[in-house]
């Protein structure tokens, strides 16, 4: 393709410009105070669709949030590429840890991006991401270069486990018909070090409750004559590891593929720092399951996890009691070939069987998805391979992540085909956190890349 780099050069005021609008809308879909701000964010990607070069987009109802759905179909003989992403973001709380107002898009120079970082809500994961598909496409359309076919499927409920787009997939196979599907919800190992995911692991999502007395009582008066629900959680959940920080719940590793000592070896060439990840996070020691390296417990080993724990008196100062109900959220990352639903059952049924005589307890799934491993032999994988060789100047690492994506399963489950994670972000960019943040370099170098993606697939294709 020609003069990718110029053409970004030139417009990359306009391109950060675009991406700052884009961020200062509240689009959390997490909570409804903001769902004005949900559905005049998905109108806004229909607008910037339709800029880029679709010739047809449209505002698709669920019964949540709707996913704006664009096409630019060029010759039925040739591939369709369909890009998915999401323009709904995470909460933004604790709003006080943020150094910039979170929906007040600021560029700040930093140690990593002396060229400057974007710092919002939003900035990576994904509007950031995902709207360099947007411009790409304009690039592709502006200089009559697009190859292929293409279709966009933008949702807005990711963030709180895709609840509608399921359905909305499985009723719409034709209209999502595709070759394969490229998303952007990820990152590479390093600027000079790009990196293409072929893994992620699934998740399993629960909420446990505890019920002890049937109101909080007098810790004095009662204190050791009656269970105490907080102490009791506490103690069940310490019980889910064992020593060596393995996962207690029987049957839970029956279905963990163990990886070959040579795929563990190739894992282990993608350059990492132990102490430069510890300074990162201002750790002293890092802690995991006995046996795997940092990299293997965060990737392609399944985890538990509590990330929320609550009950009893919480306010200043001291108020003496024995609450009568204690709670915990509870993720579980699972690897490929585990079932989200299978493991939810195994918590349930375990956790509920360690439980005391004297509480009750109460076990709510809340969502979850199957984990997913892309082949690097196939078309998708080669050409993103070649478009990042191009654009970097070196042969991307194929690396398993830690997160989860859990449509990504459904996609090859309900249109069968692959899909291929090209992620432009960083460790460091503070998703779901505050102060999250995406690089100007990454996201201009995104712009740049994505275009040779469907360049290589449509040749590769034709000599398929």
């Amino acid at each position: 393709m020609k003069n990718i780099p110029g053409y970004v050069a030139e417009h990359k005021q306009r391109f950060l410009n675009e991406l700052i609008e884009l961020l200062k809308m509240p689009s959390v879909s997490a909570d409804p105070a903001f769902k004005h701000d949900v559905l005049r964010t998905a109108d806004a990607v229909k607008f910037s669709l339709e800029k880029a070069g679709c010739d047809h987009v449209e505002i698709c109802e669920t019964d949540g949030y709707p996913i704006v759905y664009g096409e630019k179909m060029i010759d039925e003989n040739l591939p369709t590429i369909l890009v998915y992403g999401h323009y709904d973001v995470q909460p933004a709380d604790p709003i006080e840890l943020w150094t910039s107002p979170p929906f007040e898009p600021v560029i700040k120079k930093t140690e990593l991006h002396p060229e400057g970082a974007i710092f919002a809500r939003g900035a990576c994961d994904d509007k950031g991401q995902m709207y360099m598909h947007v411009k790409a496409m304009e690039f592709m359309t502006s200089t009559n270069q697009l190859p292929c076919n293409v279709k966009f499927m933008i949702e807005g409920e990711e963030e709180v486990g895709s609840v509608n787009l399921g359905t909305f997939v499985k009723n719409n196979h034709e209209k999502l018909k595709n070759d394969v599907i490229l998303i952007s919800d990820t990152g590479m190992i390093a600027k000079d070090v790009p990196s293409i995911t072929t893994g992620l692991r699934g998740l399993s999502y629960v909420e446990v409750e505890v019920t002890g007395p049937n109101r909080d009582l007098h810790s004095g008066l009662y204190g050791g004559a009656v269970a105490n629900p907080i102490n009791i959680l506490t103690k069940m959940i310490a019980s889910l590891h064992d020593e060596n920080n393995h996962i207690t719940i029987p049957g839970f590793y029956d279905k963990v593929e163990e990886l070959s000592k040579e795929e563990r070896a190739e894992m282990a060439k993608a350059p990492f720092s132990l102490d430069a990840y510890k300074k990162s996070l201002d750790i002293d020691a890092v802690y995991g399951e006995a046996g795997y390296s940092t990299n293997e417990r965060n990737s392609i080993r399944p985890t538990l996890d509590v990330n929320g724990i609550w009950g009893g008196y919480i306010g200043e100062g001291a108020k003496t009691v024995i609450a009568s109900k204690a709670f915990a959220k509870i993720s579980m990352r699972l690897v490929p070939h585990q079932e989200w639903e299978e493991i939810t059952e195994l918590f349930k049924k375990h956790f509920e069987s360690i439980a005391p005589e004297g509480v009750t307890v109460l076990v709510k799934p809340h969502h979850g998805g199957q984990g997913y491993v892309t082949p690097i032999d196939s078309l998708g994988y080669q050409a993103a391979s070649k478009a990042y060789e191009e654009s970097f100047g070196k042969k991307p690492i194929p690396q398993r992540s830690g997160g989860s994506i859990p449509i990504v399963s459904l996609f090859e489950q309900e249109l069968k085909s692959k899909t291929i994670l090209m992620g432009f972000g960083l460790d460091s960019d503070a998703i779901h956190s505050p102060n999250e943040h995406f690089g100007v370099w990454n996201y201009l170098k995104g712009i740049e890349t994505i275009p040779l993606f469907y360049k290589y697939f449509t040749e590769l294709s034709k000599k398929a």
